[in-house]
């Protein structure tokens, strides 16, 4: 039987659609605040032999992207192949106060996986919405997943004997142990025990680290510096979930043969952390290129080239179609996609890639609040309009949002200043102008799908 697998790193397969049993498994690899430069095969400082084994072995983007700065958004894009506000999903989640969640009227990742006859399961932090005491709202396995092993956001009390996983909708109480090491040891156990064996597999791997309140076990921290070192233990999260997808790793191999599992690996945004993200500006919560630009990382032996780097501009938002065009899937009907299909980059065709829309983010609280890329051009700009100093997104904002524009356009070429020091906004007026079109054109349809959670 064929696997696929996706860890933060996503993974695609071309096979027939009518034999579920011919497909190779997906497994979904996804960091929480990991930023550009933390890993070793991205030139960071933390020792990640697992992770640069999978970039060694398949390929490597250098120009990758979140889905959006912070979490819950990222999140939603990957799941769906659209901006995250289509999706019903503005900023990060706070189920308490928020009737905002991933809508249902959404075909997710897992949807499309399970309809072509995987089995599925997500196991880690979720972030896309959970019902609360006051507040009904859709579950992981309303969204595709067969077995679900999540928690609203963070893990609590920190990384270190977390209280608050929740299994197919039962409260667990506290572990022992590191979040990184339990996912993953629950991955094991779905593996083991409870995946229909007769189907090929999706595995959503979505890791609490390096996200704060953070916890790493003594002796890896004391590699990287004092134990009270907030920076050591940053790495010391790193680590020590790179060691837990060691152990994920050697149990796929277990299960299937290499060549018959797709892996993804990704983070959801950039880096807290400013020493982080390389050369880049900005970080976590900003629409600089330090706030969206991650590690991605696709592996599939025997289909991808191995130890290759491309530098073609790509995202979480290409996830899904890519997916289904390397599973030759059909992607779902009646949806504007917003990411495009990476297959032809990633194994060999006749076709050459060609991105049907740019790249965009928007986030609201963020200076500049909209981000586009097209090519080697960034543009950027701010909001024509002010919302509260709360720092927590409120559902009340969204006519505001909806209806706002946006002023103090800037653009930058990547390619030539990565840091984004030079706007040439004045001296590229037609670049400027054309770039500036498009950006407009995206967001009208972007704003024009946004839920109304405020009139709920």
């Amino acid at each position: 039987m064929i696997r696929i697998l996706v860890l933060v790193v996503t993974g695609l397969l071309l096979l027939s659609q009518d034999t579920s049993a011919a497909r190779p498994n997906v497994v979904m690899l996804l960091a929480d605040d990991l930023g550009y430069q933390d890993i070793g095969c991205y030139g960071g400082p933390v020792k990640t032999p697992n992770l640069d084994s999978l970039a060694k072995g398949g390929t490597r983007f250098s120009n990758f992207y979140s889905g959006c700065a912070v979490c819950s958004p990222s999140r939603a894009v990957l799941m769906t192949g659209r901006h995250h506000i289509r999706a019903g999903v503005y900023s990060w989640i706070h189920d308490p106060s928020q009737n905002s969640h991933l809508l249902l009227r959404e075909m997710t990742l897992a949807e499309v996986l399970k309809k072509a006859g995987y089995a599925t399961a997500h196991v880690g932090k979720w972030h896309l919405g959970l019902p609360t005491e006051t507040r009904a709202k859709p579950t992981p396995d309303q969204h595709g997943f067969d077995y679900w092993f999540a928690t609203w956001n963070n893990a609590l009390p920190s990384h270190r004997n977390p209280n608050n996983f929740i299994r197919n909708g039962q409260p667990v109480g506290e572990m022992d142990g590191y979040s990184c090491q339990l996912v993953v040891n629950e991955a094991i156990t779905w593996l083991d025990n409870h995946r229909d064996t007769d189907k090929p597999f999706f595995l959503n791997v979505w890791f609490h680290e390096p996200h704060a309140p953070i916890a790493a076990p003594d002796d890896i921290v004391d590699d990287y510096g004092k134990l009270k070192d907030k920076a050591a233990i940053y790495s010391g999260t790193i680590d020590n979930t790179d060691r837990a997808v060691g152990r994920l790793l050697k149990k796929l191999r277990q299960v299937a043969a290499p060549k018959d599992t797709l892996i993804i690996y990704a983070s959801d945004n950039g880096s807290y952390r400013q020493d982080r993200v390389g050369n880049l500006k900005g970080r976590k919560g900003s629409n600089w290129e330090g706030g969206i630009r991650v590690p991605g990382i696709f592996h599939w032996p025997g289909m991808f080239a191995t130890d290759l780097v491309l530098d073609t501009p790509a995202g979480l938002v290409d996830v899904l179609p890519t997916v289904c065009g390397l599973l030759d899937l059909p992607k779902p009907k009646g949806v504007h996609f917003d990411g495009s299909d990476l297959s032809s980059l990633l194994t060999p065709s006749s076709q050459a890639f060609k991105r049907h829309q740019p790249l965009f983010w928007h986030l609201q609280k963020s200076r500049p609040v909209v981000a586009m890329r097209d090519g080697d051009w960034s543009l950027v700009a701010d909001p024509d309009y002010d919302l509260s100093k709360n720092n927590m997104f409120q559902e009340s904002w969204i006519p505001k949002v909806k209806k706002g524009g946006y002023t103090n356009f800037q653009l930058f070429n990547l390619k030539n200043d990565p840091s984004q020091t030079k706007n040439l906004a004045s001296a590229k007026p037609d670049v400027l102008r054309k770039l500036k079109a498009q950006l407009l054109k995206i967001n009208a349809s972007i704003m024009a799908d946004g839920a109304d959670w405020h009139l709920k």
